[in-house]
């Protein structure tokens, strides 16, 4: 989409309260800020998707989670318990807590940042797709189209507006409130657009803040996350996991302790990681494949794309799968692109008989 394009129609983002109605049931997204879970909360939510939902919790691209298969009016239930956990602090801002952050990072300005989006009147009337990153100075989540992102460089932050650094630099303590500024300065000269980006003018946004000259060269966002042996932020020892197709099974979830979920649908643990049929070998073959949720979940889809996937059978590039042309679960960065089609797929735009799809993308992995 380009910066000058406008959206047409409702932001019919889900929430854990607005959700979706899919062919298999109601879709439920529960914002997680930062990623981080503690034991309690992960347990709690297990339980929930195995009661309410089809027993798995779905990781997203933003690091939040979904709860598949509900049934109708069962919202009201999942709310009432997500606000008992902690997990739904305000009803008016529960689809607006998008706050990405560097899954190793400190993660101490997550809660600051979720409390001051919440406590901010006006910031309720957010799309439901707009984006706050915090990036620990790794570049890992910086650069992955976040409308705000705060950014160390040397001894201040940089706050990049619509993926881009403008010259704004605050102190750690400003970071925070010159995140909220800067949505806030968005509401204000936004018409239908959804994300800043696609303002046609995003000076518009940042005009009313001090700018220097300097500039971060733009990263490249990555399309996988820690696997295997990790050290965190503050030196603590843990392992990084992939969750194949990023569904994490109710019993799977109950077996972990306190998680940080990654952009990449994977989670990071402290200490060591239980066998429970996650992916921590980097070399494994299941690693950056992703898929939208396919047939037969999914009215739109042409294609049960998660089985597909599945089968995928040798290491890579990143691919994803998707049901139709909308791309739903796409990653950020280079990722090898399959599109169920009415006669078979598009892998990479090229069209491809049903039949030689997994020849077509186990090629088009190693290339």
């Amino acid at each position: 989409m380009s910066s000058s394009q406008r959206r047409t129609g409702a932001d019919a983002c889900p929430g854990a309260l607005d959700v979706h109605r899919a062919a298999d049931g109601g879709l439920a997204r529960v914002r997680i800020p930062g990623g981080r879970l503690r034991a309690e909360q992960l347990h709690r939510l297990a339980d929930l998707a195995a009661d309410l939902g089809d027993g798995a919790l779905e990781l997203t691209s933003r690091a939040n989670l979904q709860l598949r298969g509900l049934a109708e009016g069962a919202e009201v239930e999942l709310g009432a318990e997500l606000a008992g956990i902690g997990l739904l602090p305000s009803l008016s801002h529960e689809k607006v807590r998008n706050i990405m952050a560097s899954p190793l990072g400190p993660g101490g300005l997550v809660a600051e940042l979720d409390a001051a989006v919440c406590a901010e009147r006006d910031l309720a009337e957010l799309p439901g797709r707009f984006l706050f990153a915090l990036d620990s100075g790794a570049g890992d989540v910086a650069w992955s189209r976040p409308d705000v992102a705060a950014l160390p460089v040397g001894d201040r932050v940089a706050v990049l507006v619509g993926g881009v650094d403008h010259g704004i630099r605050v102190e750690q303590e400003r970071v925070v409130s010159t995140m909220v500024a800067c949505a806030l300065a968005f509401l204000r000269v936004r018409d239908t657009q959804w994300r800043i980006a696609e303002l046609p003018d995003v000076a518009a946004v940042v005009a009313g803040f001090d700018r220097g000259p300097d500039r971060v060269i733009p990263g490249t966002p990555p399309t996988g996350g820690p696997i295997g042996p990790i050290v965190f932020a503050d030196g603590g020892r843990g392992v990084g996991a992939a969750v194949p197709l990023g569904r994490l099974a109710a019993d799977q979830a109950r077996a972990l302790g306190d998680v940080v979920i990654t952009p990449w649908r994977g989670v990071v643990v402290r200490g060591g990681m239980p066998d429970i049929g996650l992916i921590t070998d980097p070399s494994a073959p299941g690693i950056g494949v992703t898929s939208c949720a396919g047939r037969p979940h999914c009215n739109k889809a042409l294609a049960d794309v998660r089985a597909a996937a599945l089968a995928t059978a040798v290491p890579g590039r990143a691919v994803h799968w998707a049901g139709c042309g909308r791309r739903c679960g796409r990653p950020v960065g280079e990722v090898l692109d399959v599109v169920a089609t009415e006669d078979g797929y598009l892998v990479d735009g090229r069209a491809v008989p049903g039949e030689r799809v997994a020849e077509a993308v186990a090629r088009g992995r190693q290339d």
